[in-house]
């Protein structure tokens, strides 16, 4: 019987995010960790490795794949209302103790994640955007797993998106490098990433490195992608009113366009303790963001309890431009052009061009797509 590693090894192709070096060693350039793969080794992620001098990467296959509301990943100036069809494979450069996709993510690291072999469909890009067109999706996005450690793949189906009129976007952790975002900059539209905390001890105990992250938000914003940046508040970690605020400071410091979405941690994976985030404590962030600076801030995971925080206002006048609760868009009021309809200032993001089309009132939750 195949090993979870044996199996996955057969489901990849040569890689692009690659430095060739001496003895027929590999420098793998997809995320931050930059690792040196030497023969017959894997990287961190354990996903892609050195075989005979060549790095192998995944491909033709997802282990997850639903169409969401775009507001879930969360893109709150993207299409509001549309569904996104999304897309994961296996494996992680992080292995966050509270992550709640653990069982795609820490695959090839975890035992007991071994069991999502059983969630591996292949599949082809094509039939992805057939998927796509079929469940009336406007957006292809990669999340689930960590989409850096797939990007060869990602481009791939993102080719024949496009093709299709599509749009594409990334849910990541953002430990990033110049390269392999200047890779994916021709087929992006959007990118999410998480900023998990302002201190490096703690960044380095999920796996990564503070500076990544915060200098591929930058660059994200500075290669012309629509960034929206998550921190996932949770109690003891990163919730503290200096660490928030330092978070929040950097991001305006980008730029104050930029939406920050807090969201509600509750205990999951290996983190049991503490307690889910407080309303109290979600809305302290949030008001931490606008004393800030930042034009758009959101609180998520507990609708109906944040009050003004789950809508889009104006920056400039703060009339009503995008109505929600939770996942679903209850009123659409920006003009087609993308400007408050009372006072006329652009807004940022990626609308609609034609505001007619949002969907109001939407189911707000994900939907299953089958391939067979």
């Amino acid at each position: 019987m195949l090993t979870l590693g044996e199996y996955l090894d057969d489901l990849t192709t040569e890689g692009e995010l690659v430095e060739t070096l001496e003895e027929g060693a590999v420098r793998c350039v997809a995320c931050g960790h930059r690792c040196l793969i030497r023969l017959g080794r894997r990287g961190i992620c354990q996903v892609r490795f050195n075989q005979d001098g060549v790095l192998r990467v995944p491909w033709g296959y997802v282990a997850a794949l639903q169409a969401d509301p775009i507001e879930k990943k969360p893109f709150f100036h993207v299409f509001p209302g549309a569904d996104a069809l999304t897309f994961g494979m296996l494996g992680c450069d992080f292995h966050c103790a509270y992550c709640q996709n653990h069982l795609t993510s820490q695959a090839m690291r975890d035992p007991e994640s071994d069991i999502a072999a059983s969630l591996v469909r292949k599949i082809t890009p094509a039939q992805m955007t057939e998927l796509a067109l079929r469940a009336r999706a406007q957006v292809i996005v990669s999340s689930y797993n960590e989409p850096l450690i797939t990007s060869e793949w990602a481009v791939s189906v993102f080719q024949e998106a496009l093709k299709a009129g599509l749009r594409c976007a990334y849910v990541s952790n953002g430990n990033a490098t110049p390269e392999v975002l200047r890779y994916l900059r021709p087929y992006l539209s959007a990118y999410k990433i998480d900023l998990k905390t302002m201190q490096d001890r703690q960044y380095r105990s999920l796996g990564g490195v503070l500076q990544h992250v915060l200098d591929s938000i930058r660059f994200a914003h500075e290669l012309g992608l629509w960034v929206e940046v998550v921190t996932l508040v949770v109690p003891g970690f990163n919730d503290s009113t200096e660490e928030l605020l330092d978070a929040a400071r950097y991001i305006r410091s980008v730029s104050p366009d930029i939406p920050w979405h807090v969201t509600a941690f509750h205990p999951d994976y290996k983190m049991l303790e503490p307690e889910p985030t407080s309303v109290k404590t979600i809305l302290r962030a949030a008001e931490i963001g606008q004393e800030a600076g930042l034009y758009f801030v959101y609180a998520g995971n507990i609708p109906r309890r944040v009050g003004e925080y789950e809508n889009t206002y104006c920056p400039a006048c703060h009339a009503l431009l995008v109505e929600r609760t939770g996942y679903t868009v209850h009123g659409y009021y920006l003009t087609e052009s993308g400007t408050c309809p009372q006072c006329g200032k652009a807004v940022p993001g990626v609308w609609p061009e034609n505001a007619q089309q949002v969907r109001l009132g939407g189911p707000g939750i994900p939907r299953w797509v089958r391939n067979r």
